[in-house]
């Protein structure tokens, strides 16, 4: 493999100088960008994007080409890729976001529930390696999953964004039923992940979106457990170099401490969470990624620049800050905002890592 031009991300997340703050943004190729419309046009359907290893590389790429300061790559693809290669039946309705045809609520369906062959995942694989080959070490490659607890609201409710009653039900009732899902969930990812970085992936990152509906005890309980299941069963080295791992729970500002005690490299944080307070919190166990609210980007550059610059003081002096946004970019933020957020990061930043 061609050596990294650019390992500035990798350096950040394992704590070590970099001359600036690395940035990448959550969701940085999608429908935000005319290329990306364009694209997914051409495919025919998001699903058709993600399924095909070529679309996947060019819209992976999209945003590198357009944002010359981003430092990482991340694969183009989808959480629910897991639970579709589970038999659940992944479509999208438009307009309405993702659902499954079948649903985990019954006692024998979970009982029936087995972890897939990775090959039914080989065309997620087969677009790491293509993306890898095409970056041709210009910047790392980000390979992700969901949690398992956020992937399980999706298997048990059928679609997403509702108020997972249904899942918290069967955790608080038939807890053994739920902790079934979690578990097959979590060696799935398991295999899911370290194929992604054998694959060619030179981090790995695992969003836990729905993390913060839960309840203290059930967080740890049904979340963060599995979380660390997961860190503790990832291929940490290949060919000699760290593969990172970035932990994310949206809503997670609570759980700081415990997050970081699982294991992970880095932490993601929202934008409800003060940088500063996060960072005395951590300490030196992990480095943070975040936490720009996206909805700024729908501002104006002077506010834009107001608060990368205030973002960039509240971390402070010192390494392992990765720049990034508190969740995905909207897709109606105009592609100009994103890249003055861009170029406000890159020129503010050094100041702090000298």
């Amino acid at each position: 493999m061609t050596s990294l031009q650019n390992d500035t991300f990798l350096r950040a997340l394992m704590r070590q100088p970099t001359e600036y703050t690395p940035v990448w943004m959550m969701r940085q190729a999608g429908r935000y960008l005319p290329e990306y419309r364009e694209s997914r046009k051409t495919a025919g359907s998001f699903m058709q994007l993600c399924q095909s290893p070529s679309f996947a590389t060019e819209v992976t790429l999209q945003p590198l080409d357009r944002y010359p300061q981003l430092d990482a790559a991340i694969l183009f693809s989808d959480i629910l890729t897991v639970p579709d290669a589970m038999g659940l039946g992944l479509y999208f309705e438009e307009g309405e976001g993702p659902k499954f045809e079948r649903t985990l609520q019954a006692e024998g369906d979970i009982l029936k529930l087995e972890v897939p062959d990775m090959s039914k995942l080989q065309y997620v694989f087969d677009a790491v390696s293509s993306i890898r080959k095409a970056l041709n070490g210009r910047v790392p490659l980000i390979g992700f999953s969901g949690s398992p607890w956020t992937l399980a609201t999706y298997m048990v409710e059928g679609k997403g964004g509702t108020d997972f009653l249904n899942t918290k039900k069967m955790g608080y009732a038939r807890p053994e039923l739920l902790h079934r899902i979690l578990d097959i969930t979590a060696q799935t990812v398991i295999q899911y992940l370290n194929a992604q970085i054998a694959a060619g992936a030179q981090a790995v990152m695992i969003f836990d979106s729905w993390g913060g509906a839960l309840s203290h005890d059930a967080y740890i309980e049904f979340s963060l457990n599995y979380m660390q299941k997961i860190v503790a069963g990832l291929t940490k080295t290949v060919d000699g170099k760290t593969v990172p791992s970035i932990v994310f729970t949206k809503g997670g500002g609570l759980w700081l401490e415990q997050q970081a005690a699982i294991g992970a490299d880095a932490l993601g944080l929202d934008w409800t969470v003060n940088l500063a307070q996060a960072r005395q919190r951590v300490g030196d166990q992990v480095a943070l990624q975040g936490n720009m609210d996206p909805a700024i980007l729908l501002s104006a550059p002077a506010a834009i620049e107001k608060e990368v610059a205030r973002i960039l003081a509240s971390y402070g002096h010192g390494h392992g800050h990765v720049f990034n946004l508190g969740h995905g970019i909207t897709q109606w933020t105009p592609p100009e905002h994103a890249a003055c957020m861009l170029e406000t990061i890159r020129s503010l930043s050094p100041q702090y890592h000298l």
